[in-house]
């Protein structure tokens, strides 16, 4: 099976390429915009006509897009997350390789959900920011491509390579330089969010069932439990080591209240906080999952505990 990845050095393109090429039946292509993917291309700025003739020479079988940026402006967001995959669908409508596409979308789509739901793929989405909104703009153009086609929404990835800017990777840094500098207390605000983290080698492992399956349409990819940020900061320090106390700052991250690892400084005064949440989905949210285990034979099997010792295990080497 010949299948090319976009984005395969980004967070989760690095893991869904491990575990093709780890399937002795994959051949596998990589297409980015670094220098060490096998084909240079932005699918942001790039055309679908360059892409359609990469297509028919390469001719895959199945295209996964893990492609896009969490982070930046809404106009930044819009080129990579729904631009970029405008190209992808174009470019695939017009080649004759009929590749099935597997898009990787994520749970912000849905917006905020209510404490104790668990939220499934009929959900009305909502999105509360501009990332979530460019991820959904990207999935209503690939359910309404056509194409054979199926959309991942992952939820909350952990684990290894987890994004120092991400919450799990603030906690880490926080207790790092904790740790570091003797502290022997810990002072983190937005601890009351609960989120559904999933790691991100069974997200890998939901893309290559993804690949392989005749599923279409939107298919959630999480654990399926929504664990509270305070609790996940209990596991990390125990696992780190840490002896010191975790003292939690009340309420959201606001001008008032800095978030995971960031102390307050005389600038955050008065700041303008647009989305209390960054991620635009509120206090709470849980996958219902059960569409992944029906229909690609798919279950989470690393619990959180070894997502955060493996997070950590990279940040402890920043010591």
């Amino acid at each position: 099976m010949r299948v090319l990845l976009i984005g395969a050095n980004g967070y989760l393109g690095r893991f869904v390429a491990d575990r093709l090429l780890a399937d002795p039946a994959v051949q596998l292509t990589a297409l980015g915009r670094g220098d060490d993917a096998d084909v240079r291309f932005d699918l942001a700025s790039g055309s679908p006509g360059a892409l359609t003739r990469f297509l028919d020479a390469v001719h895959p079988g199945v295209v996964i897009n893990c492609a896009g940026a969490t982070r930046g402006g809404a106009r930044e967001l819009t080129r990579h997350n729904t631009v970029a995959v405008a190209t992808v669908c174009e470019a695939l409508r017009r080649s004759g390789c009929g590749a099935r596409l597997v898009q990787i979308g994520c749970g912000a789509e849905y917006g905020p959900s209510q404490p104790g739901s668990s939220t499934a793929e009929d959900a009305v989405p909502r999105p509360g920011g501009p990332y979530g909104v460019s991820k959904l703009a990207a999935t209503e153009l690939v359910l309404g491509s056509g194409l054979d086609a199926v959309v991942l929404r992952v939820f909350s990835p952990a684990g290894p390579g987890t994004p120092a800017g991400s919450p799990l990777g603030r906690l880490a840094e926080a207790l790092r330089r904790a740790m570091q500098s003797g502290d022997g207390e810990l002072k983190l605000g937005g601890l009351g969010v609960q989120r559904d983290f999933i790691d991100v080698r069974d997200v890998a492992r939901a893309v290559h069932a993804a690949s392989l399956s005749a599923a279409q349409g939107v298919i959630n990819i999480g654990s399926g439990r929504a664990v509270r940020l305070r609790d996940a900061a209990a596991v990390l320090a125990r696992v780190a080591g840490y002896g010191g106390t975790l003292h939690e700052l009340d309420g959201p991250p606001g001008p008032m209240r800095p978030s995971i690892g960031h102390p307050r400084t005389e600038a955050d005064h008065g700041a303008p906080v647009a989305y209390p949440y960054p991620d635009g989905c509120g206090s709470w949210q849980q996958a219902d999952v059960r569409t992944a285990r029906d229909r690609l034979g798919w279950r989470p099997r690393i619990n959180l505990e070894e997502s955060l010792a493996d997070i950590w295990m990279e940040a402890a080497c920043r010591i």
